[in-house]
């Protein structure tokens, strides 16, 4: 099966990776000491209802317990609310996060792609609401999305879900990496999610707390019978002992979430400063990765760097020539910014080279 998204570090081993984006600082020892403690309780099957979790969530969040369904990574909650719905017709805007689409194939569902425009750098505007047809079922948006990193504002969003509940279309939310966002408690709609029986808001512990290894992710919604039925179709204790006790350990890391939130903005600005000086096109971005375009195959030659970036050729709605790069710590990121500054350095002297001898190949004297 071809692998289609970042951190593939078995294929690509001994190199720096910018292609995965999760926090740059790694798991906190709280959260490794916690998983390294549950280890001590694998001999037990892990609670199905991740009890202690609903709890800390519950109190976490003033939101009822029994509004929360939990999976193995944000990943499975995205098939499990699709095997729910049983969707026939959905919408997706592109370019976006693969699984969606994939989940959606497994029950045959015909997909209407939104495509989001380039030159406004892939942000998400009011053409989409007119893909919000009678006959549409389900809908999945991501904000910030990935790869672009852009948010959908808040106001659209409201809008989007009124529409979507008076034509009793479900919402799926991904708010993965809206933790990185300076004002992530404004910009999420978990409340709104909380409220209304067609929207669900799915997080994770991924991509904050660097947990990818561990699987650990969350939905949200006041549909009862959508969370039933996710209940019913995924697999028994999908979230193990250790990505529970874990989880929790995370909860608790708000200091951490903080600190690692005011390094992403000043780190991203400094890197995007960096970029344009180098020449490389660039789209802005709200989280801890940047979307690249450029016309040199950027994969492969900083490979001779020992960098491993995700190539995103493979997203729906982009085509060869896009890729990402994650916000990692300042040492990474000056190499990164090194290696790209010596690779557009030699494309620019090749084309200068080429244009010289050009120059001196052509003799005016040949055409009297």
């Amino acid at each position: 099966m071809e692998y289609i998204h970042g951190g593939d570090i078995y294929t690509y081993t001994g190199m720096t990776d910018f292609s995965v984006n999760v926090g740059p600082f790694g798991p906190s020892m709280a959260v490794m000491e916690a998983a390294r403690k549950a280890v001590a309780e694998i001999g037990n099957y892990p609670d199905s209802r991740c009890g202690k979790l609903r709890e800390a969530l519950e109190k976490d969040t003033g939101i009822p317990g029994k509004q929360f369904v939990f999976g193995n990574g944000a990943a499975e909650l995205i098939y499990d609310v699709v095997r729910a719905v049983r969707p026939k017709k959905a919408v997706i805007s592109v370019p976006t996060f693969a699984e969606y689409e994939q989940a959606l194939q497994t029950e045959k569902c015909e997909i209407l792609y939104h495509e989001k425009k380039e030159e406004e750098g892939f942000a998400l505007g009011e053409d989409f609401l007119e893909f919000l047809r009678d006959d549409v079922d389900i809908v999945f948006l991501c904000s910030p999305d990935n790869p672009s990193g852009r948010s959908v504002p808040k106001g659209l969003l409201r809008k989007i879900l009124r529409i979507c509940e008076e034509k009793q279309i479900f919402m799926v939310l991904d708010e993965c990496f809206l933790d990185f966002m300076e004002n992530a408690s404004e910009m999420t709609m978990i409340k709104e999610a909380a409220k209304s029986s067609y929207l669900m808001v799915i997080r994770a512990f991924t991509k904050m707390h660097a947990m990818p290894g561990l699987r650990s992710g969350y939905a949200v919604s006041r549909n009862e019978s959508i969370l039933e039925k996710m209940e019913r179709c995924r697999q028994p204790w999908n979230v193990s002992i250790p990505a529970q006790a874990a989880s929790l350990a995370a909860l608790k890391e708000k200091k951490r979430v903080q600190t690692t939130r005011e390094f992403i903005t000043r780190e991203r600005k400094w890197m995007e400063e960096g970029l344009a000086e180098i020449g490389v096109t660039f789209f802005p971005s709200e989280v801890n990765y940047i979307l690249l375009k450029s016309d040199l195959d950027l994969f492969e030659k900083m490979k001779e760097y020992r960098i491993l970036i995700r190539d995103c050729s493979n997203y729906r709605g982009l085509e060869k020539g896009f890729y990402r790069i994650a916000i990692r710590q300042r040492g990474d990121n000056h190499r990164l910014l090194e290696a790209l500054y010596d690779i557009y350095s030699k494309s620019v002297k090749v084309e200068e080279t080429e244009e010289t001898d050009g120059e001196i190949d052509h003799d005016p004297g040949n055409d009297v």
